[in-house]
């Protein structure tokens, strides 16, 4: 159930509290929950509707873990570990694993709503976004590995490239889809055997670098954009085929994409966005060349996308979304600044988001929940260590034990 569904009853002494208040939560419906002894922090003096509540556990006088703000919805920990915390913490703000599971195993299964054709541009890369949450979530097998493989490759054209869907045009991102799902699934093999091999996908990438400036258009239609650098860089790095493009001529467009707040835009002069740094810092990381990027005012502008909810935003006086969970988060990772951010408040940020009962997670807390939401969601908790979860890559986004079985250790 969404947070946003629950309240608190004010109580009267709120203002100058002592400890052991007696404290209940209701459901706007009106119809009690639960009612407990709850410690507000040591007396201290707090404004209405705020305040930090332990709950005790009444094991020896004990206190658990979990520290609520009302107001903000915030979890602080104290004195355990972070998987110690999680397994405290109440249902409604632990991650619904199996709920997620089978929120994304019924994607392909309805074929009867009008949403379903409406996305089918996105199909192939739906099918990256599931797959990759499946396998943070610690269920690989969570969709047929066999009819996996068999819809990538029927999406993949004579040129090398792949469409949305069979019958789409081939696009750079679908294709960068399809070279990252059949990554994770160890089926380079087949793409040799039944598809057009790796040499024609490496060839139809490498003919979407513009030679002059550096950078790479989406499709034969000529867009250009940092997105397609990036998923040139990632797709053939997995493949092996990074001299078939001018590397060092696509890092000098990257520089040239670096605005005086340490960020980078879609294109030379163009504003910072979240979004478009994580492909600036991932190409610049898969080429090595970190060098190029400010640290430290990145970090600043980065770690400044945090709002009061703890939730990320894209760019200064945007709203929190979801995804940023991800685009924000590994490219601090990336430079080591992480710990810049309220690492807290994001996971409860993310957690507010899910659909507990029929799965998935959204862009803010209330609203519908989608795949792409859910993949993003995800990754942000596996980087910031959430329990139960597998480590995914900063760079790839793809799980950590697929890039470690391509890279080595």
């Amino acid at each position: 159930m969404s947070r946003s569904m629950w309240r608190r009853v004010q109580h009267p002494m709120d203002k100058h509290c002592s400890r052991y208040h007696s404290v209940t939560i209701l459901p706007i419906s009106g119809s009690c929950l639960s009612t407990g002894r709850l410690d507000l922090d040591g007396g201290a003096a707090l404004q209405p509707q705020s305040g930090y509540i332990r709950s005790s556990t009444g094991n020896g006088g004990s206190t658990s873990v979990l520290a609520w703000d009302f107001n903000r919805t915030q979890l602080k920990t104290d004195h355990l570990s972070m998987t110690d915390t999680f397994q405290q913490l109440p249902e409604v703000l632990k991650l619904a694993t199996s709920a997620h599971v089978k929120y994304i195993q019924s994607l392909d299964t309805r074929k009867d709503e009008y949403d379903y054709w409406l996305t089918e541009h996105l199909r192939l890369n739906g099918v990256y976004w599931g797959l990759t949450a499946l396998y943070l979530l610690g269920v690989p097998e969570g969709l047929p590995r066999s009819e996996t493989i068999d819809f990538v490759l029927s999406c993949q054209h004579e040129s090398g490239g792949f469409g949305a869907a069979p019958g789409h045009d081939a696009h750079m991102l679908s294709t960068v889809s399809a070279v990252q799902i059949l990554a994770m699934v160890d089926a380079f093999g087949e793409l040799e055997s039944r598809g057009k091999g790796k040499a024609q996908v490496g060839k139809y990438i490498a003919n979407l670098q513009n030679r002059q400036t550096g950078t790479f258009a989406g499709d034969e239609w000529g867009e250009e954009d940092t997105r397609f650098l990036y998923g040139a860089f990632n797709a053939l790095s997995l493949l092996g085929l990074m001299h078939l493009i001018d590397v060092d001529k696509a890092v000098d467009y990257v520089a040239a994409c670096a605005n005086f707040d340490g960020g980078y835009g879609v294109s030379p002069g163009a504003e910072s966005h979240s979004g478009q740094i994580f492909t600036c810092v991932a190409s610049l990381t898969i080429a090595k060349r970190q060098d190029l990027i400010d640290k430290e005012r990145l970090g600043k502008w980065l770690s400044e996308r945090q709002l009061a909810n703890g939730g990320l935003n894209g760019r200064p006086e945007k709203k929190e979304d979801v995804c940023y969970s991800w685009w924000v988060l590994s490219s601090l990772e990336m430079i080591g600044k992480t710990h810049w951010i309220d690492r807290d408040k994001l996971i409860n940020f993310i957690l507010q988001c899910q659909d507990t009962e029929k799965g998935g997670i959204s862009d803010r807390p209330g609203d519908m929940v989608d795949v792409w939401h859910t993949l993003f969601g995800i990754t942000g908790l596996s980087l910031l260590g959430y329990p139960g979860l597998e480590l995914v890559d900063e760079v790839y986004c793809l799980p950590k034990s697929t890039i470690t079985r391509i890279f080595g250790p």
